[in-house]
């Protein structure tokens, strides 16, 4: 038996409930991880309300570290008492335990903490995705990523300055941007005061950017559009203000003939080889002190309601994670 936040029907953070249940043995392919630590993720807020539909009741959580306890049937790669995680799933990470495919994990480097991997694993597989892969970046380009000072924006921050690349955020706060800025930001916009799209104008010599970076969703969607440069990339990967919707294609030819991604980190290593390439640049980069993860908020995992609720109010800054 173990405890699982589970969710029967989707709504606000109050819908969730500690519960026990009983963990089978792993299946073929599979292994049993003791977690501990779980990483929170805005993605999982979606899952709770119902933005991203999943089947009921279900468990919550995409990311985890913790221990091997028990191997499946086929399982070669891993053997009890090796540290792993994962950032993809599957659903159900708000557990003391969870069964996971082998193939869909990665071991934790010695000089890499089971808290920091966990911090990091879904947010530095976003990064990863969204520099290598979305719109890879070269040394010299100058990018525009919002809410730079949130969890997956501080990753970026720091990926951004390893990588020689000149990144403008932006935050809501003098507060926020100045987090950013040790991160490794080239340039802080404060939202709340500063029209960004002039300013990044103004830092680009009236260019505007080759990328935009968008986990903000419906309230940055339009502010991103004007940040472009002709033919330009908008990558908007998160709904944190809602989802965009009712868009008219013709704004894209109006603005400079540009484009708009709405990738998602399950399409990118959706095939092990993909995955294994991305968890392993990761790794890399944390085992370097490329990125790290300031981890400011710890909940029980009893108090994951709470943790929803600030993570919603905005009260949050870089990783949050639940303690088993």
């Amino acid at each position: 038996m173990t405890k699982a936040v589970r969710i029967h029907e989707t709504g606000g953070p109050s819908v969730m409930q500690l519960e026990t249940i009983d963990l089978p043995d792993p299946g073929p392919g599979q292994v049993r991880v003791r977690h501990t630590a779980i990483g929170l993720n805005f993605i999982d807020t979606y899952h709770r309300s119902g933005v991203y539909p999943v089947p009921l009741p279900s468990g919550l959580g995409l990311e985890a570290a913790g221990i091997v306890e028990e191997t499946g049937e086929g399982v070669s790669t891993l053997k009890p008492g090796d540290r792993i995680a994962y950032g993809n799933g599957p659903i159900g990470a708000y557990a003391e335990a969870a069964n996971v495919f082998a193939n869909r994990v990665a071991k934790i480097p010695g000089p890499v903490s089971d808290e920091q991997a966990a911090a990091l694993m879904l947010k530095g597989m976003t990064v990863r995705y969204l520099f290598k892969d979305t719109y890879p970046l070269e040394p010299g380009d100058t990018i525009l990523f919002h809410a730079a000072a949130g969890g997956v924006g501080q990753i970026a921050c720091q990926w951004a300055k390893d990588l020689g690349v000149t990144l403008i955020g932006t935050a809501g706060s003098d507060e926020k941007c100045a987090i950013a800025r040790r991160k490794g930001a080239a340039h802080m916009i404060n939202y709340s005061r500063e029209d960004v799209p002039a300013r990044v104008r103004e830092l680009t010599g009236g260019q505007g950017v080759p990328v935009v970076y968008d986990g903000v969703g419906k309230a940055t969607f339009e502010m991103s559009l004007d940040c472009l440069a002709p033919r330009g990339l908008l990558a908007t990967f998160g709904n944190a203000s809602g989802t965009v919707t009712g868009v008219d294609l013709g704004i894209l030819t109006q603005k400079g003939s540009l484009y708009v991604t709405r990738p998602s980190l399950m399409h990118y290593v959706a095939r092990d080889e993909d995955l294994a390439a991305n968890t392993a640049d990761v790794f890399d980069a944390l085992a370097r002190g490329a990125i790290s993860a300031e981890v400011n908020q710890r909940y029980a995992l009893a108090d994951a309601v709470t943790a929803h609720e600030d993570l919603e109010g905005r009260r949050t800054t870089g990783a949050s994670v639940l303690v088993p």
